[in-house]
């Protein structure tokens, strides 16, 4: 499944970037969909800043899925890579559950259009069946199937509601 969503925000294309960048955790109240975000860490080296963040999603595992689908399915580890030179990240996502069978990773382009900021959100989600432990071999397919249903029901819309949330922060921010 590719992950791709375009979204503007009318503000200059270094101020956007260092909200998403540092301002993550400031942002969770703008997100209904999550949580909470914790910093794991934080490390500079050569131009550019490493973390790990531990995001906890919120909503409902939907009936048909919880018999596969737990609440660690709504928390995972994200693992990014600041180019500030160019002006991207780089994430990679770890879910807590099936962790060995969801690869989920892309990459983040701000792009300044004048005074405002195009963001290019570019990524890919995968399932290997194979990798499924603890289910059944003849439901491997039908696990990955959901997982995959579940995961790309979830990242679209947070992704936007993420852009969302950093144009509600800045306005009043920048207001004044």
């Amino acid at each position: 499944m590719n992950i791709s969503i375009d979204t503007r925000i009318p503000f200059p294309r270094s101020l956007v970037y260092a909200t998403y960048r540092d301002k993550l955790i400031e942002l969770v109240p703008y997100m209904p969909n999550v949580r909470y975000i914790k910093l794991e860490s934080r490390r500079q080296e050569a131009g550019q800043i490493y973390c790990v963040n531990q995001w906890r999603g919120g909503g409902d595992i939907p009936v048909a899925a919880r018999a596969v689908l737990s609440e660690n399915m709504l928390t995972w580890r994200e693992y990014t890579t600041w180019n500030e030179s160019e002006f991207t990240v780089s994430w990679r996502i770890e879910t807590q559950a099936f962790t060995e069978a969801v690869h989920c990773a892309g990459k983040n382009c701000f792009i300044e259009d004048g005074n405002t900021t195009l963001i290019e959100n570019r990524g890919e989600l995968t399932i290997d069946p194979k990798q499924i432990k603890g289910v059944p071999g003849f439901l491997t397919n039908q696990v990955a199937l959901v997982v995959e249903d579940f995961l790309g029901k979830n990242i679209q819309p947070n992704l936007l509601q993420m852009s969302q949330g950093v144009r509600q922060y800045l306005e009043p921010q920048t207001k004044g």
